[in-house]
C-alpha cells in the first residue's frame, strides 16, 4: 500500500507534523514592534531558548524570547519525544574534562545525564503542562556486541543507585514488551521518559510568559549589538539588554565570523502511521519508547493516540529527503512485519545540530553575549541541561559553564562546504564499523 499523505491541516506557519496537527494551543505572539529594555534577551524559541528563559525568570529577571519563526518551529517540534540518559559526546567529554574536573569528571558526566529528565518532570508538574508524558524506554541490541555495551550500561547504573529502575531483557524478555523478533536483547529503562515534545516547548513557554517574560515570534533576528549596551535588531524594533544569549542551534547564521564552522544540519525523518487501535497494545503492551544500539539508529515510540511514530536513518548532505516514508517504510516493517502495507499519516523532517566532537558547544562571543548550541541529535533532556547552566552563568554562577567553555571544539574550514561531507565520510565510516562488530 501507497503512503497516505495526512490531510490534516496542520496549524499555520508550521511543519505540516503529527505534532503541529495535535497542538494543545496554537501560540499568537507578536512580532516585535519598537524599543524594549530587558535584562537578556533571548534569540531562538526553541527549547534552549525557552528552557533559559523560565530558569531566569523563576529568579527574578526580565527576559524577552526573539523567534524568527514560531515557539518550537524548529527541531524542538519536530523530533522523536525521547528523554534518555544518552548523552552525546559522553566519552570526548570525560576526556577533555578530566583536566579540569580530575576523579569528579565521571560523577559529573553521570549527573548530566539524569539532570534533565529531573528539570523536565518538575517543570511539567509546576506548570500543569499536557504533553503525554510518559516513563518507560528500551535501549535494543540486534547482535552480541551491542548486549555486551547494555550490559556494561547497565552495571554503571547499578553502580550509581539505579538498579530498581533497569533491567537487563534477553531475547524472549524483548518479546515480552515488543511483538517483534528483531533484537537479541534490550536493557530497559523506567527513568528514561517520551512526550509531545511541541506541547511541553509551547507549555514552557507559556510558563515563562505568566512569570513577565516577553515573547515575540516571526521576528528574525538581524543584527547583535555588542558593547557595553548589548541589543539585537529585527525589521520591526530592538530589544536592549544588560545580556544576549545566541540559541538558535543550527537554524541561524548570526554571527558568522565566530561561529561558521562549528556545527552543521543533519537530516532525520519521522512518519506517524494512521491509528493502530487495539493492535499499539499487541504490538507494544507496556507504550515504552525503544531505539536500537546502532551508530544510525531506528527509534520510535507510541502517541497518545496509538499510532506509530518512527524515525531513523540520518542525511548529512544537509539537504531533506523527497520521500520519508518510502525510506523509513522497510524499517518499520523490519521491525514489526504486522504493519506491512500501513497507511502513513504523517511524514516531516527534522534538522539536527551536529557537532564534530559531540559536546554540546557553550561560549561567549563578546563579553555579555553568550552562546549555547549543537545537541547532536540527543535535544530535549540535553536542551534543558543546558538552559539550566547558561541562566547560571548569566546570573553569575560560571562553574559548569565554564567546564564545557574550556572544552577544544572543533572548526571546520569553509563552513558548510566541507563540514557536510565530512560528516557525511564519517556516517559511512561507522556504518562500516557497525557491520565489523
Amino acid at each position: 500500500m501507497t503512503a497516505a499523505i495526512n490531510t490534516v491541516i496542520p496549524a499555520a506557519e508550521r511543519c505540516p507534523s503529527y505534532y503541529s496537527a495535535t497542538l494543545n494551543q496554537e501560540t499568537d505572539y507578536p512580532p516585535l514592534r519598537g524599543d524594549v529594555n530587558v535584562d537578556v534577551v533571548i534569540i531562538g524559541g526553541g527549547f534552549t531558548g525557552v528552557a533559559s528563559a523560565v530558569e531566569l525568570a523563576e529568579r527574578g529577571l526580565k527576559v524577552a524570547i526573539v523567534e524568527a519563526n514560531k515557539i518550537g518551529w524548529g527541531a524542538t517540534g519536530r523530533n522523536g519525544g525521547q528523554v534518555t540518559g544518552s548523552l552525546s559526546g559522553d566519552a570526548a567529554m570525560r576526556k577533555q574534562m578530566r583536566s579540569s574536573l580530575g576523579e569528579e569528571v565521571d560523577d559529573f558526566i553521570w549527573h548530566l545525564r539524569w539532570r534533565g529528565h529531573t528539570i523536565i518532570k518538575n517543570r511539567v508538574e509546576k506548570y500543569a503542562i499536557q504533553c503525554d508524558l510518559k516513563h518507560g524506554h528500551l535501549h535494543a541490541a540486534m547482535k552480541p556486541a551491542h548486549m555486551q555495551e547494555l550490559e556494561a550500561s547497565y552495571a554503571e547504573a547499578v553502580r550509581h543507585g539505579m538498579g530498581d529502575e533497569v533491567t537487563l531483557l534477553d531475547r524472549a524478555g524483548v518479546q515480552n514488551h515488543l511483538a517483534s523478533d528483531l533484537y537479541c536483547g534490550a536493557l530497559k529503562n523506567t527513568r528514561n521518559m517520551h512526550l509531545h515534545p511541541l506541547n511541553l516547548c509551547i507549555g514552557e513557554a507559556k510558563a515563562a510568559a505568566s512569570l513577565g517574560a516577553l515573547i515575540f515570534e516571526h521576528s528574525e533576528v538581524l543584527q547583535i549589538i555588542h558593547g557595553a549596551n548589548p541589543a539585537v535588531v529585527t525589521a520591526g524594533g530592538r530589544i536592549n539588554a544588560k545580556q544576549v544569549l545566541l540559541a538558535g542551534d543550527v537554524y541561524h547564521k548570526l554571527e558568522a565570523k565566530q561561529l561558521k564552522g562549528m556545527i552543521f544540519p543533519a537530516m532525520g525523518g519521522i512518519v506517524t502511521t494512521a491509528p493502530l487501535g487495539e493492535l499499539a497494545e499487541q504490538l507494544n503492551p507496556q507504550d515504552l519508547a525503544v531505539y536500537d544500539c546502532r551508530f544510525v539508529l531506528d527509534y520510535y515510540r507510541l502517541t497518545a493516540d496509538k499510532r506509530l511514530l518512527f524515525g531513523g536513518g540520518c542525511n548529512y548532505s544537509g539537504r531533506d529527503s523527497r520521500d520519508i516514508a518510502a525510506e523509513l517504510r522497510p524499517g518499520i516493517e523490519r521491525t514489526f512485519p504486522q504493519l506491512r502495507g500501513v497507511e502513513i499519516d504523517f511524514q516531516w523532517s527534522c534538522a539536527m545540530g551536529i557537532v564534530i566532537n559531540r559536546i554540546p558547544q557553550l561560549g561567549k562571543l563578546s563579553d555579555n553575549v553568550w552562546y549555547c548550541q549543537g545537541y547532536s541529535g540527543h535535544g530535549i533532556a540535553t536542551s534543558h541541561i543546558m538552559g539550566e547552566i547558561m541562566a547560571s552563568a548569566l546570573t553569575g554562577t560560571l562553574g559548569q559553564f565554564d567546564t564545557f567553555a574550556a572544552c577544544k571544539q572543533i572548526k571546520v574550514p569553509l563552513g558548510d562546504l566541507f563540514g557536510n561531507p565530512m560528516l557525511a565520510a564519517g556516517m559511512w565510516y561507522y556504518r562500516m564499523l557497525e557491520t565489523l562488530r
